[in-house]
């Protein structure tokens, strides 16, 4: 008897139906794959609810807690997963399910979930703060780029670059920017562009799958970015999502191209930098030309520049004290001087007598005891007494020699030094109205009036010419009206 028999001749409840069909389905464990699209995860749930799909079927899962959260993956949208578990019925309901026992992503899905660990991991380790960021150099002398030597990446770079601020130097790695070995050949790249000078780092390459930008992934490149001692600007053309290397460089460009533009000022912000340093410098200009004119004008208000005679008054005043000191001085010195010369002159005079005496008396009185003592002594002694007073008296003489030539010579130099001495030899002094002694001719001027003082008196002048001889001593003829 086949089992549509069975079934016509003994029919079953829904109940039994039911729960014949769930014991059937759940002897079957199977293994599947499929992108969830519907999604419901509520807190209180039991479960968690979604439906996995293909190009043509759906199907309705449900996976419980305590499976849902050892498996560690946060299901989205849009993932594709692989699903192991079996079919079961939900009898009150009529619906059947798929009780999923483990989950893993496939594919990309499980590429994503490495990569959102990665970031993480590195965003609590604050590799991805946004107070670690360095701003950009806003005129940068060297720019570095590292990406592939082949394609269109570096040539949309140099082209941009050159165009809107060709001032700036380049330094270009290239390096492969897919495959196992694409992250430790641009970290090597990276450090070549930083060593030959650069001030910032691009690091760029073209569209591609997900796949295809896992080196930008790489949690070494990651590293040796965020410890890069220059700015580092990604350019990475996968815009609906963020690499590694975007979240942890200092600036995330959408494209190469925006990268290049990025890192050097536009056109229009060079022209408003120097514009507002034009205005800051002609200001600051002005403000020191005006200061300095105020200056100026304080300076040109003192004395010291509206009375020429201020800046040497006090020197001119200490020299006319001086001169007329001098003036007076001379008279007195020289009137000093010979009143002091006839003292001396007088002294030696009453001195002379006096030395001579003192040394004749001696012998005189020594001479008197000596014939007093001796008597009439024999002739012998006599005579060697008068050889002996010979001798003292020749001493005595010869003593005063020396002293009557340093008196000659002293009252010589005296007289010679006397003014009045000059005078007498028939020179003269002339002087100005102000007393100045001349001494060269061309400190007169002819009808200038001068006094001329001669031995015995004085002479007022006046100059009528002026002759200028070549010997040692000028004469000039004076002549009286």
């Amino acid at each position: 008897m086949t089992s549509f028999e069975q079934a016509d001749s003994a029919p079953l409840s829904v109940s039994a139906a039911m729960a014949r069909a769930k014991g059937a389905l759940e002897q079957v464990t199977i293994k599947l794959v499929g992108e969830v699209s519907e999604l419901s995860i509520k807190p209180g749930y039991k479960a968690a609810y979604f439906t996995v799909k293909d190009q043509s079927a759906a199907l309705p899962c449900m996976m419980w807690n305590n499976r849902y959260v050892a498996s560690g993956i946060q299901l989205t949208v849009g993932q594709l997963v692989e699903l192991t578990g079996r079919f079961t019925l939900y009898a009150a309901k009529g619906r059947m399910n798929f009780d999923v026992f483990s989950i893993t992503l496939a594919g990309e899905g499980d590429l994503r979930l490495k990569v959102a660990n990665l970031a993480k991991k590195l965003e609590a380790e604050g590799l991805m703060d946004p107070a670690r960021k360095r701003p950009l150099p806003l005129f940068p002398d060297v720019v570095g780029v590292v990406t592939s030597p082949r394609g269109s990446v570096i040539h949309d770079i140099l082209r941009t670059m050159r165009l809107h601020f060709p001032l700036t130097r380049i330094v270009f790695a290239g390096v492969p920017v897919e495959g196992a070995q694409a992250a430790q050949a641009m970290v090597s790249g990276m450090n070549c562009v930083v060593n030959a000078g650069a001030e910032l780092v691009i690091l760029g390459r073209g569209g591609g799958s997900f796949e295809d930008y896992m080196p930008f992934n790489d949690e070494q490149l990651a590293r040796a970015i965020a410890a890069c001692p220059v700015p580092v600007v990604t350019g990475i053309g996968h815009e609906p999502d963020n690499t590694i290397a975007d979240m942890v460089s200092d600036l995330r460009a959408s494209t190469p191209t925006a990268a290049a533009g990025a890192v050097i000022p536009a056109k229009e912000r060079v022209q408003e930098i120097f514009a507002t340093r034009e205005a800051s410098l002609v200001a600051a200009i002005q403000r020191k030309l005006d200061r300095a004119a105020l200056q100026l004008e304080r300076y040109a208000d003192r004395t010291l520049f509206t009375d020429a005679q201020a800046l040497f008054a006090n020197q001119a005043q200490t020299l006319d004290y001086a001169s007329d000191r001098l003036m007076r001085a001379i008279p007195d010195n020289l009137a000093r001087d010979a009143q002091q010369l006839n003292h001396i002159t007088s002294r030696l005079v009453r001195l002379m007598p006096d030395q001579v005496n003192r040394f004749s008396q001696p012998v005189a009185r020594a001479n008197e005891l000596l014939s007093y003592a001796l008597g009439h002594a024999t002739s012998a002694p006599q005579t060697q007494l008068d050889r002996y007073c010979e001798r003292l008296t020749l001493r005595a003489t010869s003593l005063l020699t020396p002293f009557d030539q340093r008196l000659s010579l002293g009252a010589s130099r005296l007289h010679d030094l006397s003014p009045l001495t000059i005078l007498s030899r028939g020179y003269a002094v002339a002087r100005t109205e102000t007393g100045q002694v001349v001494k060269d001719v061309d400190q007169v001027a002819v009808g200038q009036a001068i006094r001329v003082t001669l031995t015995n008196g004085e002479l007022d002048c006046n100059v009528m010419d002026i002759a200028h001889i070549d010997t040692d001593i000028t004469i000039l003829e004076d002549h009286n009206e």
